[in-house]
């Protein structure tokens, strides 16, 4: 299934991101999108970069929880507000949580899909 709308983005986020399936977020993404990592210093950008974060958020084995505040879209761009949280296992053993509000940019491809060009998961706290 693909994002046909900019809030459909982080719907699918959530739903791949709980079934741990790595192929199905970064489909999510435009190949040369960014990613503001929780905790990171840097942004990464592309596919590659973007799934290795992933995949250490991912390696979590956590459950997402997401609110969708607010979509603000005109024409091709969008940006949306969400309010997630990840419950998961760190490496120790220790329960883990994460979470924030997100000020992400969505943009529709010349094919309809929406994907992300920014995913900014703590939004101003970033």
């Amino acid at each position: 299934m693909q994002a046909t709308t900019a809030k459909q983005v982080h719907e699918l986020f959530v739903e791949r991101f709980n079934a741990q399936d790595a192929d199905g977020l970064i489909e999510l993404y435009e190949p040369n999108a960014v990613f503001l990592p929780p905790g990171a210093p840097e942004v990464v950008s592309g596919h590659a970069a973007i799934r290795a974060v992933l995949d250490g958020i991912l390696a979590l084995k956590g459950k997402m929880e997401n609110s969708i505040v607010r979509v603000i879209e005109r024409q091709d761009i969008a940006i949306l507000y969400s309010r997630w949280t990840v419950s998961g296992t760190g490496p120790d053993g220790a329960s883990v949580t994460l979470g924030g509000t997100t000020s992400d940019v969505v943009r529709r491809q010349s094919d309809g899909r929406w994907l992300f060009a920014i995913d900014n998961p703590l939004g101003g706290a970033a």
